[in-house]
């Protein structure tokens, strides 16, 4: 009885957890309260405008992240370019004719509209940022054929004797952080784009106010998007994970945590893409999240992670984890 309410309360708390995790969810709820707002009032403030971006970005972001998880990759680029290409069509024609088909409606569903339009600039944006990534991964697979390929970290047999070990370069930052670093990024855009359209008021009444907006994406945006990673990667430290016999040890810097498998809480490791990573939890209070994937890589190396070793499975397994692996086996997590 007692394992099967255990059982049952793990699964409720994963299932909160993906809903909380869930940009689709939060960009729904962001909509509708900016819908709410619109509708209500009498123009377009600040607050419902700054909705519309954040929750227009969530949709982007849970887009482009479902097309990089799809099986096979090529499936997931061939949908990103299709909807990248047939939004921005649709974003700008409705920005050149949307205001005359609008007219003849009632305001409430002008205001709907008009909320669903300004979301869609920055959904479109992130998409086209996405698939601008993977024109740039692209290119460097081709330019990666004259030269040798750069290859993943490899373990290496520990001097200790009693385990394996990987070293790679890493940032300390977590996932949480990175997602509200990101979300800021898309206020700072909205504010200073608010700023803009005031200063240049006569400039963006004669272009329109929704491409003045789309231009202050390209110009304000994606520079502080890349400012904001290059800052991140000035953050790279040298990192080492090693598993033992009986205990995982692990060097972020010139810091080192020793945690022994019976104490350990929660391992999740994951190979590859931007959100290449390591988190463990458990013994004394070690709460560390090491992301790879956006850390600089030495020459000749890449920003991933290299697969588990099998023992280390069977050892986590005897010390009491239970194994979760995600649809690609790309995130392995070892959950107590």
């Amino acid at each position: 009885m007692t394992e099967n309410t255990t059982a049952d309360a793990r699964v409720r708390t994963s299932v909160t957890r993906k809903l909380v995790r869930n940009p689709l969810l939060w960009g729904a709820v962001l909509l509708l309260a900016a819908i709410v707002f619109t509708v209500a009032g009498d123009d377009l403030s600040f607050f419902p405008f700054l909705l519309m971006l954040i929750g227009g970005w969530c949709f982007g972001f849970a887009f482009v992240n479902a097309t990089f998880d799809m099986v096979p990759a090529r499936n997931g680029a061939i949908l990103h370019v299709i909807v990248a290409v047939v939004l921005g069509v649709l974003v700008t024609s409705v920005i050149e004719f949307g205001g005359d088909l609008l007219d003849p409606f009632p305001a409430a569903v002008r205001g709907v509209a008009v909320v669903l339009q300004m979301a869609a600039i920055p959904a479109v944006g992130w998409i086209w940022l996405g698939l601008l990534s993977r024109v740039t991964d692209l290119l460097g697979r081709r330019d990666a054929k004259k030269r040798p390929l750069p290859v993943a970290p490899e373990w290496e047999r520990e001097e200790s004797g009693d385990g394996s070990v990987v070293r790679f370069p890493g940032i300390e930052l977590r996932m949480r952080s990175l997602t509200q670093a990101i979300v800021a990024i898309v206020v700072v855009f909205g504010l200073l784009g608010v700023v803009a359209l005031i200063a240049l008021d006569d400039l963006a009444m004669r272009m329109g106010p929704r491409i003045a907006i789309l231009l202050l994406g390209i110009v304000v945006g994606l520079p502080v998007y890349l400012a904001f990673t290059a800052i991140l990667r000035r953050r790279t430290q040298q990192c080492a994970v090693a598993f033992g016999n009986d205990e995982l040890r692990v060097r972020v810097g010139e810091t080192h945590h020793t945690i022994p498998f019976r104490e350990l809480e929660l391992l999740r490791w994951r190979t590859r893409s931007d959100y290449a990573r390591f988190e463990v939890r458990g013994g004394s209070g070690v709460d560390l999240s090491v992301v790879t994937g956006i850390a600089k890589p030495p020459p000749g190396f890449s920003a991933e992670l290299p697969p588990l070793p099998k023992r280390v499975y069977r050892r986590l397994e005897l010390a009491g984890m239970t194994l979760e692996k995600s649809r690609r086996d790309e995130v392995i997590t070892f959950r107590r």
